[in-house]
């Protein structure tokens, strides 16, 4: 009987051992849910970024494919009305030699610019897909950040990159802040990895009148000012090329929002990052072959 009294404390024991495992268990199962839920609403969010590009870049394809069908309708026009006009004018007789051969260039003109119109929508597709990469791997590189301190869009084939003065900068100066430093390496890895991309730095400001001291006089001189200190961080600190950037300051006058609202102008205290587009390679469609 003693034995069997000495043996019942040991067993609650064990008992109790056993539940406190299993506690720790289904904790640790809570925690790792929660974290695979924080990845999964992250991921989300990203697909949500991604399929609102994919249908502005869609919007975009659609209206060139629809301005492409009205060109190419033309084109049949007037090849049908050069042919006729050609035929008839051999059929009476009046034509020369020259003049048909004229007639003839100009036929062969309007099959050449057949093919430099798709040429032109080939080219835009593969910027497209190109700027979709790169907003791709912008997002990617940078992470989960608020998008009220950064925003990356593609916008009529162009992509920018926005980033607020709250993140860059602190109140009506120009010195970057540490953790802008971070944020502006993430950027430089992608874009260095893009040696053919130029780009331009602007800096915005809202419209309240800048009350500093020192050299700048208004809102010009600190918007220039931010722009070139991001240019300086990007080229020394993370060796971009300077020769593929340019920087400029736009004062007040491009707001993206209404100034009359607090929110308002906290988005308009921006830097933007233009990604420029490569129109020597359009140029380059435009020469005319000798």
């Amino acid at each position: 009987m003693k034995s069997k009294l000495m043996l019942a404390p040991l067993a609650l024991g064990v008992l109790m051992l056993g539940s406190c495992v299993s506690q720790k268990k289904f904790k640790k199962s809570q925690a790792d849910y929660a974290a695979l839920q924080t990845q999964y609403t992250t991921v989300q969010s990203n697909l949500t970024d991604c399929n609102n590009e994919k249908d502005a870049l869609n919007r975009q394809k659609s209206a060139l494919e629809t301005e492409l069908a009205n060109l190419n309708r033309q084109l049949d026009l007037l090849k049908q009305n050069n042919t006729q006009a050609l035929k008839q004018l051999e059929d009476l007789s009046v034509i020369s030699a020259s003049q048909a051969e004229s007639i003839r260039k100009s036929m062969e003109n309007i099959g050449a610019k057949d093919n430099y119109i798709q040429t032109l929508q080939q080219q835009m597709a593969r910027k497209d897909s190109l700027n979709m990469a790169l907003v791709m791997n912008l997002k990617g590189a940078i992470g989960n950040l608020d998008d009220k301190d950064i925003n990356i869009k593609v916008d009529k084939g162009v992509v920018y990159i926005d980033i607020s003065d709250k993140l860059l900068f602190t109140s009506a100066k120009y010195d970057i802040t540490k953790e802008a430093k971070v944020v502006l390496g993430k950027v430089a890895t992608v874009l260095k990895n893009q040696p053919d991309i130029e780009f331009m730095v602007e800096g915005h400001t809202d419209n309240v009148a800048y009350r500093g001291s020192g050299q700048l006089k208004d809102n010009w001189d600190l918007s220039v000012k931010r722009a070139t200190s991001v240019v300086r961080v990007l080229q020394d600190e993370y060796g971009l090329d300077p020769a593929k950037i340019a920087a400029a300051g736009r004062g007040e006058y491009k707001p993206i929002a209404e100034n009359s609202t607090v929110e308002g102008r906290a988005a308009n205290r921006r830097t933007r990052i233009v990604i420029l587009p490569q129109l020597d390679q359009f140029f380059k469609l435009l020469e005319t072959k000798k």
